[in-house]
């Protein structure tokens, strides 16, 4: 692919899932975050990768950096700056020789990764996308994820609900049951 069209493919896909995400957390009642949500991806270090490295709109284009690089620049520069991924609340424990943990997140980001989550497998699977895609992709990938114990139940609880039950269920239980506003952390 040229360079033009992989600039257009890239801020194409950027734009839907921006548009995918900030639905949804208006539906979940995060506004704020709905408008927010991913503007670092607008940055050099992760535009100009995403350019390079554009995947067809099929997968992100990290995974093309980290093949070619071994490591992805844009992603490492992303998920500091974004507090929707887990791996931004990844630290040591108070006795270091622990090693890491996964502290625990604010139910806001929880419910702004759910969105996400949703929205990247809409994004890559316009098509075929049913509600048990965010779940599955979870459900292959999990077994290496350092999340805390309560963000991982919550994520857990939203997944299997909107793959089970689907989306309108979903968000209304995060809109009526969880009390995300009063929450900063559990």
């Amino acid at each position: 692919m040229s360079l033009w069209k992989n600039f257009g493919g890239h801020l194409g896909t950027i734009l839907h899932h921006k548009k995918l995400v900030r639905h949804y957390c208006f539906r979940a009642g995060l506004y704020k975050q709905g408008i927010m949500h991913d503007w670092s991806k607008y940055s050099p270090v992760e535009f100009i990768a995403g350019v390079r490295n554009y995947q067809g709109g099929k997968k992100s284009p990290n995974f093309g950096e980290k093949k070619t690089q071994g490591y992805s620049s844009a992603w490492l520069h992303h998920k500091g700056r974004n507090r929707h991924h887990y791996e931004y609340w990844i630290d040591f424990t108070l006795n270091p020789s622990d090693g890491l943990q996964g502290m625990p997140m604010p139910m806001r980001y929880v419910i702004e990764m759910f969105c996400d989550r949703i929205a990247a497998s809409r994004n890559y699977n316009r098509e075929t996308y049913t509600d048990d895609f965010p779940l599955n992709y979870y459900e292959k990938n999990k077994s290496h994820y350092i999340l805390h114990k309560d963000t991982k139940e919550l994520l857990e609880r939203l997944l299997h609900m909107l793959a089970d039950k689907g989306e309108d269920t979903t968000f209304a239980y995060i809109r009526k049951e969880l009390d995300w506003k009063h929450s900063r952390k559990w």
